[in-house]
């Protein structure tokens, strides 16, 4: 079996996790599914941060999960200024059944901004023939809405549905070098599924950015099943951005779901560089531990409570 079985959910840092969630529930009909409080030693060996404490709310979207966590001491807001080429970019794409009801939506309520210029942009045949849109939630963490044409959607998203928000289809993140992050991530198990090259007027004002020429590279978990991955590798690089502190806004994680501690030690022996904690055993059982990629985006690998 492969040493990473899934991405169990998007774990996003936030200032105030009721409002956020509040945000996500009216945009994209998230629904609530567990509140957490965690105030133990363990929380703060896996950080590396003294007397830490952490508030947590997962929602629900399909069957895929997002993790809103409200740390304390809280770090820095998103940083401005922040563009798709900038190796701190991190985004997860929301999947919809019909771009202009999900967009009107979105559009009626307050406290997102826009990434993407001139609304959702169709983007041709060689780059997906999807339509998509990306932006920012009211605490700067980048979303992408995206519609797959109905005789071409992969064929999770091909079930039918009454639902708007389908679920999540793949979280991406921008690197520096597809060679060195598809090397790391396939020590971890993840497989190579499929790859383009985006460029054009519709990829720029998706982006946001001018002359945006982009190597797309999807990765599979075992069972193929989404989220996935995608790697974001621009022929350009945007500015040189500090990484986010472990409690900043920006300091998105992905939740790997490991199947044994043997598994999850193996992993950090082999990725003793990429570690920041030894693996920490929390009071509720998991067990878990942190790592940077190569371009420093966040992963927690998790052994689930038996």
């Amino acid at each position: 079996m492969s040493a990473v079985q899934c991405l169990s959910r998007i774990a996003l840092i936030c200032r105030d996790v009721q409002t956020l969630a509040t945000f996500y529930e009216a945009a994209f009909d998230c629904v609530r599914a567990d509140e957490t409080a965690i105030a133990e030693s363990a929380l703060s060996e896996l950080l590396g941060l003294p007397n830490a404490s952490a508030r947590g709310l997962t929602l629900r979207l399909g069957e895929q999960a997002v993790e809103l966590i409200e740390l304390h001491p809280a770090g820095r807001s998103y940083p401005q200024g922040i563009s798709a080429r900038s190796p701190l970019f991190q985004h997860f794409a929301i999947v919809v059944a019909g771009m202009d009801l999900a967009f009107a939506r979105l559009s009626a309520l307050a406290g997102w901004t826009a990434i993407s210029i001139g609304g959702p942009q169709a983007l041709p045949a060689s780059s997906g023939g999807v339509t998509a849109y990306k932006f920012r939630d009211p605490e700067g963490h980048p979303l992408e809405l995206i519609e797959f044409p109905s005789s071409s959607a992969p064929k999770h998203w091909q079930r039918k549905t009454a639902e708007l928000f389908l679920g999540i289809d793949h979280s991406a993140i921008s690197v520096a070098s597809t060679a060195r992050s598809s090397g790391f991530y396939e020590r971890l198990g993840l497989k190579r599924k499929s790859g383009s090259l985006n460029g054009g007027p519709a990829q720029d004002r998706l982006d946001g950015i001018a002359g945006a020429h982009v190597a797309v590279t999807a990765l599979a978990f075992p069972g193929d099943t989404p989220p996935h991955l995608e790697f974001l590798c621009y022929d350009e690089t945007g500015q040189e951005t500090p990484l986010p502190g472990i409690n900043d806004v920006a300091a998105t994680r992905l939740v790997l779901t490991v199947e044994s501690a043997e598994t999850l030690n193996a992993l950090c022996l082999r990725s003793a560089a990429a570690c920041l904690s030894a693996p920490v055993r929390f009071a509720d059982g998991s067990l878990r531990a942190l790592l940077r990629d190569p371009d420093g985006h966040l992963l927690c690998l998790q052994v689930s409570p038996e």
